[in-house]
């Protein structure tokens, strides 16, 4: 197990779940991927962390009165001053759903909005580094914006969060962008213009790393949650797709069923 101390700035950093049953979600994703999470503190409002093996790889936020957002998961970028990725997202056509907020010792939180209506948030690192692992089984695994102005959405991430942009595809059929290449990219932008369903915004997604993708959506059926996508090989792992019990949507990546096929002998 590689322990993830530093977030480049721009990069995930961290994910949380805000749900309506705290004590389900505990449950579940105990079950599903081998979390832990105490009580939350009251001081925050009952927000917990969820680890996993005791690393840090998410959080949990109970639903306050009046908070009217679907249960679901968040995605934060790092930045090394969240007051002037505020000030740049606004100056890019952003805007803004939660302010720069300290968050006492562990640092200072804010949500904006991109161009193209996908909200994301932020975290300035205090005592508090993020989640410690990434891309292995039970942990976060990667981050994806589904938008429908693709080249909008580039160009925000790139200015106000300094991405070193990488275009993996740029066709009609197939366009998709990353932070970083390779195996070294952090996250990516897709243009998903041609199967956004209407009425959906553009939004980000999490995906949590999984040894079995089709093994973890059974459990995840078996545990309360529901199958939206069933895995599916693609040539970035097997994917597929599942909300929580509370209908928190969250997204799996492992490894391919089907087998490479050998070269052709000559």
């Amino acid at each position: 197990m590689v322990i993830r101390e530093h977030s480049p700035a721009g990069a995930p950093i961290w994910v949380d779940l805000l749900t309506s049953d705290a004590d389900r979600a505990r449950a579940f994703y105990g079950e599903l991927f081998g979390w832990e999470a105490p009580e939350g503190s009251a001081e925050f409002g009952g927000y917990a962390s969820f680890t996993k093996a005791g690393v840090q790889v998410g959080g949990l936020m109970p639903k306050q009165p009046g908070m009217e957002a679907p249960d679901g998961w968040s995605i934060y970028l790092s930045t090394p001053d969240a007051e002037k990725t505020v000030a740049a997202a606004t100056e890019h056509g952003g805007g803004v759903i939660v302010p720069p907020m300290a968050v006492a010792d562990l640092g200072v939180m804010a949500v904006v909005t991109d161009p193209t209506g996908a909200a994301i948030g932020m975290w300035q690192p205090g005592t508090h580094p993020g989640f410690g692992l990434i891309a292995e089984p039970g942990a976060p695994g990667w981050f994806e914006l589904f938008t429908r102005d693709h080249p909008g959405a580039v160009a925000f991430y790139r200015d106000v969060f300094g991405w070193d942009v990488h275009i993996v595809s740029d066709t009609p059929e197939f366009r998709y962008a990353t932070y970083g290449e390779n195996e070294a990219a952090y996250g990516g932008i897709m243009d998903a213009t041609a199967f956004l369903p209407d009425g959906v915004p553009a939004h980000w997604s999490v995906y949590f790393a999984t040894a079995d993708t089709d093994a973890t959506l059974a459990q995840a059926t078996a545990l309360g949650g529901k199958v939206l996508q069933p895995g599916e090989d693609t040539p970035y792992g097997r994917l597929g797709i599942a909300a929580d019990p509370t209908g928190a949507i969250f997204k799996l990546i492992g490894p391919n069923v089907s087998a490479p096929t050998p070269p052709a002998a000559s």
